[in-house]
């Protein structure tokens, strides 16, 4: 889940309104009630996938100001599931968020992972620097914002940026994604650099849940 930006605005091209623009401000006391939605509709779409495919890992944006609310931590520890085949959430906060509420985002970070609940550093980009003099990094992941990714073949300073940046994670153990793979070569470009996952619409475009079980849970996505 993302909030839209203050310079969202409809698109007059065929009549199409972007999502996003449907998403309340940061500041919208709505924005709690979809929070507490997305996650509910996360696990039990979870549910469904141990049912009746199999186990799969979940993650979740969600708005650094969900966790200003007293009880968000408790009411995410009361939803996680009892069961041994989870293997836990992945909350993805956008990093310009965590740079901003560092403190608040690392207390966070060390409250949830003992309920199997996991913070990515989402989007990262030019905050990059802001992370290098930390001494404890509490996060699982960093995902590198597309547009360091995409177009990264043909780009060195592109190039650069994710080398320093996946310095960083290797330093303090994070797992690293790339974001916006959408060609061949950008892909073969972020496997040379050694990234531990990666994502875009080289590979699937978003989907509902009952199509991503009807199609990659019973055939895995392979390279194109």
């Amino acid at each position: 889940m993302r909030r839209r930006s203050a310079h969202t605005r409809p698109s007059s091209d065929l009549g199409v309104v972007p999502p996003a623009y449907f998403l309340p401000d940061k500041d919208d006391p709505y924005l709690l009630i979809l929070s507490h939605f997305v996650i509910g509709r996360a696990i039990d779409d979870w549910r469904n996938f141990i049912t009746q495919h199999r186990g799969i890992e979940i993650s979740i944006n969600l708005p650094i100001t969900f966790f200003q609310h007293p009880e968000s931590v408790a009411s995410l520890r009361r939803q996680m599931p009892d069961h041994p085949a989870f293997e836990g959430l992945i909350i993805e906060i956008d990093a310009a968020d965590v740079v901003r509420n560092l403190d608040l985002a690392k207390s966070v970070a060390r409250q949830l992972r003992f309920n199997n609940i996991a913070i990515s550093i989402d989007n990262l980009g030019s905050e990059w620097p802001s992370l290098v003099a930390l001494h404890d990094f509490p996060f699982v992941e960093i995902k590198i914002d597309r547009q360091f990714i995409t177009g990264c073949a043909d780009d060195r300073l592109r190039q650069t940026v994710c080398r320093q940046i996946l310095d960083l994670a290797n330093s303090f153990g994070a797992r690293t994604v790339a974001q916006g793979v959408a060609t061949r070569s950008d892909f073969f470009t972020v496997r040379e650099m050694d990234f531990d996952l990666v994502q875009g619409f080289l590979f699937a475009k978003p989907t509902t849940a009952q199509k991503f079980a009807l199609t990659t849970l019973r055939h895995p996505v392979t390279m194109p």
